[in-house]
Protein backbone atom coordinates (compact mmCIF):
# COMPACT_ATOMS: atom_id res chain seq x y z
CA UNK A 1 0.00 0.00 0.00
CA UNK A 2 1.35 3.49 -1.13
CA UNK A 3 2.31 6.03 2.22
CA UNK A 4 0.82 8.75 3.09
CA UNK A 5 0.55 11.55 1.27
CA UNK A 6 3.00 10.91 -1.88
CA UNK A 7 0.49 12.51 -4.19
CA UNK A 8 -0.25 15.97 -4.51
CA UNK A 9 -3.85 16.43 -2.93
CA UNK A 10 -4.39 19.55 -4.77
CA UNK A 11 -3.70 18.20 -8.22
CA UNK A 12 -6.51 16.59 -9.16
CA UNK A 13 -4.97 14.81 -12.41
CA UNK A 14 -2.37 13.51 -10.00
CA UNK A 15 -5.17 11.85 -7.09
CA UNK A 16 -7.20 10.45 -9.76
CA UNK A 17 -4.72 8.70 -11.61
CA UNK A 18 -3.12 7.28 -7.82
CA UNK A 19 -6.67 6.02 -7.40
CA UNK A 20 -7.22 4.39 -10.57
CA UNK A 21 -4.00 2.82 -9.63
CA UNK A 22 -5.06 1.68 -6.37
CA UNK A 23 -8.72 0.21 -7.89
CA UNK A 24 -6.36 -1.57 -11.02
CA UNK A 25 -4.66 -2.95 -7.84
CA UNK A 26 -7.92 -4.73 -6.72
CA UNK A 27 -9.29 -5.38 -10.02
CA UNK A 28 -7.09 -5.15 -13.06
CA UNK A 29 -9.10 -4.95 -15.63
CA UNK A 30 -12.37 -3.55 -13.71
CA UNK A 31 -15.05 -0.86 -15.54
CA UNK A 32 -13.64 2.37 -14.00
CA UNK A 33 -16.08 4.35 -16.35
CA UNK A 34 -18.43 4.94 -14.01
CA UNK A 35 -15.86 6.73 -11.14
CA UNK A 36 -14.02 8.43 -14.21
CA UNK A 37 -17.28 10.09 -14.94
CA UNK A 38 -18.45 11.20 -11.57
CA UNK A 39 -14.97 12.41 -10.92
CA UNK A 40 -15.29 14.69 -14.03
CA UNK A 41 -18.53 15.74 -12.81
CA UNK A 42 -17.38 16.86 -9.48
CA UNK A 43 -14.25 18.60 -10.92
CA UNK A 44 -16.47 20.48 -13.05
CA UNK A 45 -19.36 20.92 -10.13
CA UNK A 46 -16.29 22.71 -8.26
CA UNK A 47 -15.26 24.40 -10.81
CA UNK A 48 -18.56 26.01 -11.32
CA UNK A 49 -18.39 24.71 -14.86
CA UNK A 50 -21.46 22.04 -14.27
CA UNK A 51 -24.85 23.05 -15.19
CA UNK A 52 -26.31 25.83 -12.64
CA UNK A 53 -23.63 25.09 -9.78
CA UNK A 54 -21.15 28.13 -8.87
CA UNK A 55 -17.71 27.51 -7.98
CA UNK A 56 -16.89 26.51 -4.97
CA UNK A 57 -16.51 29.20 -2.60
CA UNK A 58 -15.64 28.10 0.76
CA UNK A 59 -11.98 27.62 2.07
CA UNK A 60 -12.45 24.25 4.35
CA UNK A 61 -14.94 21.78 2.58
CA UNK A 62 -13.33 22.32 -1.01
CA UNK A 63 -12.14 20.31 -4.11
CA UNK A 64 -8.96 19.30 -1.77
CA UNK A 65 -11.06 17.87 0.93
CA UNK A 66 -12.77 15.95 -1.82
CA UNK A 67 -9.68 14.37 -3.41
CA UNK A 68 -8.12 14.56 0.39
CA UNK A 69 -11.12 11.75 1.36
CA UNK A 70 -11.53 9.88 -2.03
CA UNK A 71 -7.64 8.79 -2.06
CA UNK A 72 -8.24 8.15 1.59
CA UNK A 73 -11.61 5.82 0.39
CA UNK A 74 -9.59 4.13 -2.52
CA UNK A 75 -6.47 3.27 0.14
CA UNK A 76 -8.75 1.38 2.69
CA UNK A 77 -10.75 -0.43 0.02
CA UNK A 78 -7.06 -1.40 -1.54
CA UNK A 79 -6.02 -2.25 1.88
CA UNK A 80 -8.99 -4.64 2.37
CA UNK A 81 -8.43 -6.03 -1.00
CA UNK A 82 -4.65 -7.07 0.62
CA UNK A 83 -5.93 -8.05 3.78
CA UNK A 84 -8.53 -10.10 1.98
CA UNK A 85 -10.93 -8.99 4.62
CA UNK A 86 -14.44 -10.76 5.02
CA UNK A 87 -17.13 -9.63 3.88
CA UNK A 88 -15.49 -9.05 0.43
CA UNK A 89 -16.36 -6.09 -1.43
CA UNK A 90 -17.89 -6.58 -4.91
CA UNK A 91 -16.53 -4.11 -7.56
CA UNK A 92 -19.51 -2.85 -8.11
CA UNK A 93 -20.40 -1.88 -4.55
CA UNK A 94 -16.47 -0.43 -4.55
CA UNK A 95 -17.40 1.63 -7.43
CA UNK A 96 -20.49 2.93 -5.89
CA UNK A 97 -18.49 3.71 -2.70
CA UNK A 98 -16.15 6.13 -4.56
CA UNK A 99 -19.17 7.72 -6.28
CA UNK A 100 -20.19 8.01 -2.55
CA UNK A 101 -17.12 9.52 -1.39
CA UNK A 102 -16.62 12.16 -4.05
CA UNK A 103 -20.19 13.47 -3.98
CA UNK A 104 -20.30 13.44 -0.23
CA UNK A 105 -20.24 17.32 0.11
CA UNK A 106 -21.34 18.29 -2.80
CA UNK A 107 -24.22 19.70 -1.43
CA UNK A 108 -21.86 22.42 -0.39
CA UNK A 109 -22.30 23.86 -3.47
CA UNK A 110 -24.83 26.17 -4.36
CA UNK A 111 -26.43 27.64 -7.47
CA UNK A 112 -27.91 31.17 -8.00
CA UNK A 113 -31.51 30.43 -6.62
CA UNK A 114 -29.79 30.25 -3.20
CA UNK A 115 -29.22 33.47 -2.96
CA UNK A 116 -25.95 35.35 -1.26
CA UNK A 117 -23.44 34.48 1.55
CA UNK A 118 -21.49 31.01 0.26
CA UNK A 119 -22.18 27.28 0.30
CA UNK A 120 -20.89 27.38 4.17
CA UNK A 121 -24.31 28.12 5.32
CA UNK A 122 -25.98 24.91 4.12
CA UNK A 123 -23.42 23.31 6.83
CA UNK A 124 -26.09 21.83 8.65
CA UNK A 125 -28.16 20.35 5.96
CA UNK A 126 -24.96 19.76 3.51
CA UNK A 127 -25.43 15.89 3.85
CA UNK A 128 -29.47 15.83 2.45
CA UNK A 129 -28.42 18.07 -0.11
CA UNK A 130 -25.32 16.03 -1.41
CA UNK A 131 -27.40 13.33 -1.30
CA UNK A 132 -29.99 14.76 -3.51
CA UNK A 133 -27.53 15.58 -5.73
CA UNK A 134 -26.68 12.00 -5.73
CA UNK A 135 -30.39 11.30 -6.38
CA UNK A 136 -30.42 13.91 -9.46
CA UNK A 137 -27.48 13.30 -11.18
CA UNK A 138 -26.25 9.29 -11.12
CA UNK A 139 -29.25 8.60 -13.70
CA UNK A 140 -27.31 10.45 -16.23
CA UNK A 141 -24.88 7.51 -15.71
CA UNK A 142 -27.25 4.78 -15.90
CA UNK A 143 -27.17 4.06 -12.14
CA UNK A 144 -30.21 2.36 -11.47
CA UNK A 145 -32.16 3.13 -8.46
CA UNK A 146 -31.07 0.56 -5.80
CA UNK A 147 -27.62 1.72 -6.67
CA UNK A 148 -28.64 5.30 -6.29
CA UNK A 149 -29.96 4.01 -2.70
CA UNK A 150 -26.89 2.82 -2.29
CA UNK A 151 -25.02 5.82 -2.35
CA UNK A 152 -27.26 7.99 -0.68
CA UNK A 153 -26.87 5.77 2.53
CA UNK A 154 -23.25 5.68 2.26
CA UNK A 155 -23.35 9.70 2.39
CA UNK A 156 -26.17 9.86 5.04
CA UNK A 157 -23.42 8.15 7.47
CA UNK A 158 -20.91 10.77 7.15
CA UNK A 159 -23.33 13.02 9.18
CA UNK A 160 -21.66 13.86 12.51
CA UNK A 161 -24.66 13.62 14.28
CA UNK A 162 -25.31 10.56 12.03
CA UNK A 163 -25.48 6.70 14.00
CA UNK A 164 -24.09 3.90 11.55
CA UNK A 165 -25.67 1.83 14.14
CA UNK A 166 -29.07 2.73 13.35
CA UNK A 167 -28.81 3.22 9.30
CA UNK A 168 -30.52 0.61 7.35
CA UNK A 169 -28.24 -0.90 5.07
CA UNK A 170 -29.40 -4.24 2.70
CA UNK A 171 -26.00 -5.87 3.62
CA UNK A 172 -22.21 -6.14 6.20
CA UNK A 173 -20.96 -5.38 2.90
CA UNK A 174 -23.13 -2.20 2.54
CA UNK A 175 -22.53 -1.15 6.29
CA UNK A 176 -18.61 -1.67 5.52
CA UNK A 177 -18.69 0.86 2.84
CA UNK A 178 -20.64 2.98 4.88
CA UNK A 179 -18.33 3.16 7.45
CA UNK A 180 -15.17 3.49 4.93
CA UNK A 181 -16.26 6.51 3.26
CA UNK A 182 -17.01 8.08 6.65
CA UNK A 183 -13.46 6.91 7.68
CA UNK A 184 -12.22 8.33 4.84
CA UNK A 185 -14.12 12.19 5.58
CA UNK A 186 -12.68 12.17 9.08
CA UNK A 187 -9.31 10.76 8.10
CA UNK A 188 -8.64 12.80 4.86
CA UNK A 189 -9.13 16.02 6.75
CA UNK A 190 -7.45 15.91 9.64
CA UNK A 191 -4.37 13.86 8.40
CA UNK A 192 -4.04 17.10 6.02
CA UNK A 193 -0.65 18.71 6.19
CA UNK A 194 -2.37 22.06 7.02
CA UNK A 195 -4.84 21.08 8.93
CA UNK A 196 -3.54 23.10 11.51
CA UNK A 197 -3.83 26.18 9.47
CA UNK A 198 -6.90 25.50 8.31
CA UNK A 199 -9.27 25.42 11.67
CA UNK A 200 -9.84 29.12 12.07
CA UNK A 201 -11.36 28.86 8.06
CA UNK A 202 -13.48 26.29 9.39
CA UNK A 203 -14.65 28.13 12.35
CA UNK A 204 -15.89 30.79 10.00
CA UNK A 205 -17.94 28.14 8.14
CA UNK A 206 -19.99 26.83 10.93
CA UNK A 207 -20.63 30.61 11.95
CA UNK A 208 -21.91 31.59 8.48
CA UNK A 209 -24.34 28.54 8.83
CA UNK A 210 -25.19 29.52 12.89
CA UNK A 211 -26.13 32.82 11.47
CA UNK A 212 -27.91 32.15 8.65
CA UNK A 213 -29.86 29.73 10.80
CA UNK A 214 -30.27 32.39 13.40
CA UNK A 215 -28.91 30.31 16.50
CA UNK A 216 -28.21 32.29 19.67
CA UNK A 217 -24.52 32.58 20.62
CA UNK A 218 -25.54 30.99 23.87
CA UNK A 219 -26.73 27.79 21.46
CA UNK A 220 -23.79 27.71 19.20
CA UNK A 221 -21.48 25.01 19.08
CA UNK A 222 -18.31 27.16 19.32
CA UNK A 223 -18.41 30.69 20.73
CA UNK A 224 -14.84 31.27 18.30
CA UNK A 225 -12.32 30.16 16.73
CA UNK A 226 -10.26 29.88 19.41
CA UNK A 227 -12.92 27.55 21.29
CA UNK A 228 -12.84 25.49 18.12
CA UNK A 229 -9.06 25.08 18.46
CA UNK A 230 -8.95 24.71 22.06
CA UNK A 231 -11.55 21.69 21.79
CA UNK A 232 -10.09 20.05 18.70
CA UNK A 233 -7.74 17.15 20.90
CA UNK A 234 -10.50 16.25 22.63
CA UNK A 235 -12.57 16.02 19.27
CA UNK A 236 -10.22 13.40 18.19
CA UNK A 237 -9.35 11.62 21.41
CA UNK A 238 -12.96 11.59 22.96
CA UNK A 239 -15.19 11.31 19.71
CA UNK A 240 -13.32 10.79 16.20
CA UNK A 241 -11.16 7.79 17.48
CA UNK A 242 -14.05 5.85 19.26
CA UNK A 243 -16.16 5.99 16.17
CA UNK A 244 -13.62 4.99 13.95
CA UNK A 245 -13.27 2.22 16.22
CA UNK A 246 -16.43 0.93 17.26
CA UNK A 247 -19.08 2.01 14.58
CA UNK A 248 -16.73 2.30 11.55
CA UNK A 249 -16.03 -1.22 12.38
CA UNK A 250 -12.21 -0.31 12.49
CA UNK A 251 -11.78 0.07 8.82
CA UNK A 252 -8.99 2.41 9.30
CA UNK A 253 -6.66 -0.29 10.04
CA UNK A 254 -6.73 -1.30 6.32
CA UNK A 255 -4.59 1.84 6.16
CA UNK A 256 -1.58 0.06 7.92
CA UNK A 257 1.59 -0.13 5.73
CA UNK A 258 1.81 -3.36 5.52
CA UNK A 259 -1.49 -4.44 6.80
CA UNK A 260 -1.74 -5.72 9.55
CA UNK A 261 1.39 -4.23 11.69
CA UNK A 262 2.84 -1.74 9.88
CA UNK A 263 2.55 2.54 11.00
CA UNK A 264 -0.56 3.73 10.06
CA UNK A 265 0.42 7.10 8.08
CA UNK A 266 -2.84 8.80 8.79
CA UNK A 267 -3.02 8.10 12.32
CA UNK A 268 0.63 9.20 12.44
CA UNK A 269 -0.22 12.44 10.79
CA UNK A 270 -3.37 12.83 12.62
CA UNK A 271 -1.59 12.65 15.84
CA UNK A 272 1.43 15.14 14.37
CA UNK A 273 -1.22 17.66 13.64
CA UNK A 274 -2.96 17.26 17.78
CA UNK A 275 0.75 17.60 18.42
CA UNK A 276 0.72 21.06 16.33
CA UNK A 277 -2.53 22.50 18.12
CA UNK A 278 -1.77 21.53 21.63
CA UNK A 279 1.46 23.96 21.02
CA UNK A 280 -0.47 26.45 19.96
CA UNK A 281 -2.98 26.00 22.27
CA UNK A 282 -0.40 26.77 25.02
CA UNK A 283 0.86 29.89 23.11
CA UNK A 284 -3.32 31.06 23.53
CA UNK A 285 -4.56 33.45 26.63
CA UNK A 286 -5.68 31.47 29.56
CA UNK A 287 -9.11 30.62 29.29
CA UNK A 288 -11.37 32.96 31.71
CA UNK A 289 -13.08 31.13 34.51
CA UNK A 290 -16.74 31.86 36.34
CA UNK A 291 -17.04 32.54 39.84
Amino acid sequence: MLSFPDVDTRDPHAVGARIRELLRGIESKGDLSLFDAVFEDIGLMFNGQFGDYRRIDLGYHDLQHTLQASLCMAEIVAGRDIARAVPVLTWRQIQLGMVAILLHDSGYLTTSADGGGTGAKFTYTHVLRSAAVAASQLPRHSVRPEGIEFVVNAIHCTGPSANINKLEFKSESELIIGAAVTTADYLGQLAAADYPDELEILYGEFKESDDYQGIPESDRSFSSAEDLIRRTPSFWVDFVLPKLEKDFRGVYRYLADPFPDGPNPYIRAVENNMKIIKERIATLAPEATSI
